[in-house]
């Protein structure tokens, strides 16, 4: 029993073991009659070992829906977010003026602002539903329940971590516009085509850019 015990304790994950405290008192208050009442000749070891039993697969069950949550509803969408690349850049073979390029940027913005702001409401209801999952466990009467604060923790940890999921996801951007127009360090040598076409008129000895180079 105590090895089944601490097989279902060890699927925990840290970011929620503070938050399932009330849960684990829960089950020790099960366990308790066994270190301090009931001896080897006591005639109701049966009933409780029945009694411990579904306890534990009661919690096994709370811990397989939280970690399902976790794995599948938020956490997977928060690595789809941060991989979400927010520029959409020319092919290496392809160049366009700086109003087409703006015009491709408008559009492509408008469908990956739609993509995010999806994933964030997909991460908030799930967190919303874990939440609920771990308030709704019966706990025993002797049991103080979840406070308040450990649930805006788990609140916040979340919402960092959205933070930094649009975080990784602009710096990415940033980082595959600056490879796209100076290349990769350490890369070998190779002649990409400008990333803007460029009209030069030639006025005598001197040439005319549009866009100009500030513009770019």
């Amino acid at each position: 029993m105590l090895r089944e015990y601490d097989r279902i304790v060890n699927k925990i994950r840290p970011n929620t073991k503070s938050l399932l405290v009330p849960h684990l008192e829960d089950l020790e208050y099960k366990l308790r009659p066994g270190m301090v009442t009931l001896t080897w000749t006591s005639m109701n070891i049966d009933g409780y070992l029945n009694h411990v039993h579904q306890g534990l697969a009661k919690l096994e069950q709370l811990i397989i829906n939280i970690n399902d949550i976790m794995e599948n509803r938020i956490e997977n969408n928060l690595k789809t977010l941060s991989k979400t690349v927010l520029v959409n850049l020319p092919q290496e073979a392809q160049t366009y003026t700086l109003d087409e390029f703006v015009e491709m940027q408008e559009v492509w913005i408008a469908v990956e602002s739609k993509k995010l702001r999806s994933k964030n409401y997909e991460v908030e209801g799930a967190v919303e539903d874990l939440i609920q999952t771990i308030c709704s466990y019966q706990l025993d009467q002797h049991v103080e329940p979840i406070s308040a604060e450990e649930i805006q923790k788990l609140s916040k940890y979340y919402n960092w971590s959205m933070y930094q999921a649009l975080l990784h996801a602009t710096k990415y951007s940033l980082n595959q516009m600056k490879e796209r127009i100076c290349g990769r360090r350490n890369a070998p040598k190779q002649v990409l085509k400008p990333f803007f076409e460029v009209d030069v008129h030639l006025e005598g000895d001197k040439s005319i850019l549009k866009p100009s180079l500030e513009e770019v």
